[in-house]
This record gives structure tokens, C-alpha cells and sequence, in this order.
């Protein structure tokens, strides 16, 4: 049992490196455990099979989680070739396709035709719904319904080492790209099926896994350290433009009120991130014609503590 001492507020991100074989919600139900159970939340599904970066979002942060939802994702990828799997990763059924017979300049080939703009079809173990229900829930009673392919986009995928049955990758995409898919569509470009072996996310957005807390030292490090390892919520609004307001026109807009632009320092279009005259960040504001700033989506006036348990 630890102890309890004082309270803080604790609001930020927090870079978790999950193991395989822990859900996403399970790494983050341990960490708010750990915290003392703030409000927090997770920027997108980690499989269980997979390892790599996990950004939290602790306390305020949470609200604006979605900012991370649509950043590209970077992961190493290692694929099997010979073999098709029911579920299209290591956790499914094998089947033998057939024995791998390509060489290094055909595989890069087939790894060039599947980098860019393409369409992918999801799986049918994934947790997309149809009428209400997930697919794998259809999928693990041996059903299968149609799919609508979606426009993906996978910006890079280099090859880092190949052998005679597998192939290591790196790929950047976008949002919604099923990795699995593309080791099956990598399997059928060659002629010998393929299924993905293992998966580790290493970036999300400008985060990277370097950064990040593994998880098996969560219950040795203070939770005063691990929360001194949050990063500042706006970080998570990365790519949006920095405005810094005067005094008075934060504090009308900290009561929910317009604010005139020419009350402002810096130039603005669109989202912002919105900042008072001591640097503090207030959150997000769109900026409207003619001279018109409306807050979106503000970090709360009084924080909520939370307690530490050491």
C-alpha cells in the first residue's frame, strides 16, 4: 500500500511504451492506478500484439486528445511470407500458400506499388461496427460481411532487413492504415501470401517512442516522477498557430466571449492555440471574418486536484 500525499492537478501527456500482450485500456486504466486515478484517455488504440509509443492524455489534456487522432503514425513492422493468417497476424490460424521464391529488387517492387495513395480494405478482425456490432465479434462466429475499401495514405515504407521467409519494414500512414493489411497485400504482390509477425508503433505525431515511459517501470518509479514526465498539453496541438492574447481580451474569452483579432500579437488563420500575456495556454480558438476570434475548446478556469498515492 503507498501512501497518500497531498494533491495535485495533473494535467498533460504522458509517453507510455506498452508491452505486447496488454490492451491499450488495460496500460491505461494501470497508469491512472498509478496517478490516482485522474480523468484521462488514450489518442488511438495500440493491439494487444503490438508494442511501442502509447500516448496518454491526462486531466485537461483529454479534451483535446483528437488533435492526435488524424497525426501520421511510424511503426516497424516485421512480416512472414509463405503463410496467410486467419485474423492476418500472429495471433490467427496458418495456412501454407506457398514457399517464397522473389528476389530483393521484386520485393522492393512490391513494396514501391503499396507507398502513397491506396485503398485498403479493413479486416474483418478489427473494431469497425456494422449495425452496432464490432466486426471481430462477427468474425470469431465464422461470419464475414462486405467492406467498403477507404482511401489510406502510407507516406513511407523502406525496407530494413529481409531474409529468405521475412521482411522488417518501416511505414508512415496515415490514419485508419491496418498494417496487417498490408502485410497480406505485400503477400499477394509477391505470389506467396504473408502475415504481420510483429508490430511496434516508434512515433505518433511529433511524439516519439525514445521518450516514452515503459510500462514495466511504472510500479517501480515514484508516481512524483512519473508525473514530473507529463508534457504540456498543448503539445498535442502541435500543428496549430500560436496566438498570445492581451489581459483583457484572455479574460473575456476565458468567459466564453468573442474577441476582436486586433486585440492579439501574431498573425492568425483558421484554429489557433491561444495563450494569455504570461504564456499560459487557454486553448483553442477559431478565428472568423470580419475581425472576430470564438473560443472552441478552453482548458477549465479551476483545476481538479488529484491525489498522488506514493
Amino acid at each position: 500500500m503507498g501512501r497518500r500525499v497531498g494533491t495535485t492537478a495533473l494535467h498533460g501527456v504522458l509517453l507510455l511504451d506498452k508491452p505486447t500482450g496488454v490492451s491499450s485500456n488495460a496500460a491505461l486504466q494501470r497508469v491512472r492506478h498509478r496517478l490516482g486515478r485522474p480523468k484521462a484517455g488514450h489518442t488511438g488504440t495500440l493491439d494487444p500484439l503490438a508494442t511501442g509509443l502509447l500516448p496518454l492524455c491526462i486531466g485537461e489534456a483529454t479534451k483535446f486528445s483528437h488533435a492526435l487522432l488524424n497525426a501520421q503514425k511510424t511503426y516497424e513492422a516485421s512480416i512472414r511470407f509463405g503463410f496467410r493468417s486467419s485474423t492476418g497476424d500472429a495471433e490467427g490460424e496458418l495456412e501454407r500458400i506457398a514457399t517464397p521464391d522473389f528476389d530483393h529488387e521484386k520485393l522492393l517492387g512490391a513494396i514501391a506499388s503499396l507507398t502513397g495513395e491506396i485503398d485498403q480494405t479493413p479486416p474483418m478482425f478489427s473494431a469497425l461496427k456494422v449495425d452496432g456490432r464490432p466486426l471481430y465479434a462477427l468474425a470469431r462466429k465464422g461470419l464475414e460481411v462486405e467492406r467498403q475499401p477507404r482511401r489510406v495514405h502510407i507516406a513511407r515504407m523502406e525496407l530494413l532487413e529481409f531474409s529468405a521467409e521475412t521482411a522488417r519494414l518501416a511505414i508512415t500512414c496515415s490514419k485508419g492504415t491496418y498494417i496487417r493489411v498490408l502485410a497480406e497485400d505485400l503477400g499477394m504482390r509477391l505470389g506467396c501470401g504473408g502475415y504481420l509477425l510483429e508490430l511496434r508503433r516508434t512515433a505518433v505525431g511529433p511524439f516519439d517512442v525514445t521518450d516514452a515511459l515503459p510500462l514495466s517501470d511504472l510500479d517501480s518509479e515514484p508516481a512524483g516522477v512519473i508525473a514530473g514526465k507529463l508534457l504540456p498539453v498543448d503539445t498535442l496541438l502541435y500543428d496549430l498557430p500560436r496566438l498570445e492574447l492581451m489581459q483583457a481580451a484572455s479574460e473575456r474569452l476565458a468567459n466564453g466571449l468573442t474577441v476582436d483579432p486586433g486585440e492579439c500579437e501574431g498573425g492568425v488563420g483558421g484554429l489557433v492555440r491561444l495563450y494569455d500575456p504570461d504564456g499560459t495556454f487557454l486553448g483553442i480558438g477559431e478565428m472568423q471574418a470580419p475581425r472576430k476570434l470564438v473560443p472552441r475548446r478552453l482548458m477549465a478556469t479551476k483545476a481538479v486536484e488529484t491525489t498522488i498515492t506514493l
